[in-house]
């Protein structure tokens, strides 16, 4: 019989392999925004209120996703979760007309926030039985993956149409998810009560128990909603309001999500030494000024200086990335540590604040979009970066 840290160290594999294809199937289809955009014939408003069935699924996905893992244990709900990803992702490719679109994104919503919280209330079990951080690396994992599909998706965009792509892509992540699913902590040892009401499984919307973690949800709305518009409008913005062509119009969110890959994977390290919620002021701050500068210098540069112009935005971007990375770990790692709540019932909770912001974000990017510019509209996911630090003063100590 494997002791329980021989069975944490498998489990840890594992979930740095779910956090790769999780990245992979969610960011499947970036590269191929426009093209999306374009088959289903919408203009960049109606594109972001389409966008809002990803944040409704996402709601159902995380709220009902976190009692279940609650009652059954994390991974029986990845199970479930990694054919529901696939399938969304899949139907997105297929779309031909806004109906379509939105059924396919909703389901899409669903699986992403349903794996999201099972895969971080296995971490936060991984974290307590091998006693060490893992948290930042294993959405470091998420993030390679995003990386690694957006550059293979940018590579072949010319050469194959986004439905055989996101059908390819999602038929190859069914097939990995099920033997990373299968390797994870068993139910006795991912944290979840079973049934012992030693914590919350229904909690209430407002009490004196759960008011922390409506502040770490707001600091986690705020990271996600200018991740969300990095990944679903980069593409756009350097297309329309750039000139750059396709393929290197995904380089945008290429180099945000090599940022993330870089600092996350520094994260476990930097949030030992700086702290979680300093490291979070930190990001936050410095990112959103570098993004914003980069935006405001790099448009109206670009007619006369295209390359310096796509240099300055690339960076503005990396500066993001590197800023963002370890919010996510840092904000669900205090959602983790409040007391009398079960992990992934306040991870949900967290989640369907948070989460709900990285698909609600750039549906209001798009709408802003429409009534001003696009250039103009993406101040909107700089300034709530900037909330993201602030609300860095609602990290506490997570629990031993």
């Amino acid at each position: 019989m494997r002791s329980p840290l021989e069975i944490g160290t498998r489990s840890r594999n594992s979930i740095w392999g779910a956090f790769l294809v999780m990245g992979m199937v969610s960011m499947g289809w970036v590269p191929r925004i426009p093209e999306i955009k374009d088959a289903n014939g919408l203009s960049n408003g109606q594109f972001g209120l389409v966008l809002l069935a990803s944040s409704l699924g996402s709601v159902a996905g995380a709220q009902l996703s976190g009692r279940l893992v609650h009652s059954f244990g994390s991974r029986a709900v990845a199970r479930i979760a990694g054919f529901v990803m696939p399938v969304g992702l899949i139907g997105m490719g297929l779309s031909t007309n806004p109906i379509m679109l939105v059924i396919t994104l909703f389901v899409m919503g669903f699986g992403y926030a349903s794996m999201d919280i099972c895969l971080n209330t296995q971490g936060v079990a991984v974290e307590k039985i091998l006693g060490r951080r893992w948290m930042s690396s294993f959405h470091a994992m998420w993030s390679t993956g995003a990386f690694l599909i957006t550059v293979i998706g940018g590579v072949i965009a010319r050469h194959v149409s986004p439905s055989v792509n996101l059908v390819a892509i999602g038929a190859i992540c069914v097939a990995a998810f099920v033997p990373a699913v299968a390797s994870l902590l068993p139910p006795e040892l991912d944290g979840h009560s079973g049934g012992v009401e030693d914590t919350q499984a229904k909690i209430p919307l407002f009490s004196r128990s759960t008011f922390p973690l409506w502040g770490i949800g707001f600091g986690l709305l705020g990271c996600l909603i200018a991740e969300g518009a990095a990944s679903d409008w980069g593409a756009i913005l350097l297309r329309d309001h750039m000139g750059v062509g396709k393929g290197i119009n995904a380089s945008a969110f290429a180099s945000f999500a090599l940022a993330m890959i870089t600092s996350r994977f520094l994260g476990d390290k930097a949030l030992d030494h700086f702290g979680p919620a300093r490291l979070v002021k930190l990001g936050g701050y410095i990112g959103a000024v570098g993004w914003g500068a980069s935006i405001a210098i790099a448009i109206p540069l670009s007619p006369t200086h295209p390359l310096i112009a796509l240099i300055i935005i690339n960076f503005g971007f990396i500066l993001a990335g590197l800023g963002i990375g370890p919010m996510f770990p840092a904000f669900i790692l205090a959602a983790s540590a409040t007391p009398g709540i079960a992990p992934s019932v306040a991870i949900a909770r967290v989640g369907v604040i948070g989460i709900t912001g990285y698909f609600l974000g750039p549906s209001l990017t798009g709408a802003l979009a429409e009534l001003f510019s696009l250039p103009v509209a993406m101040f909107y996911p700089v300034a709530m970066l900037l909330v993201a630090g602030y609300l860095s003063h609602t990290i506490k100590s997570e629990k031993k």
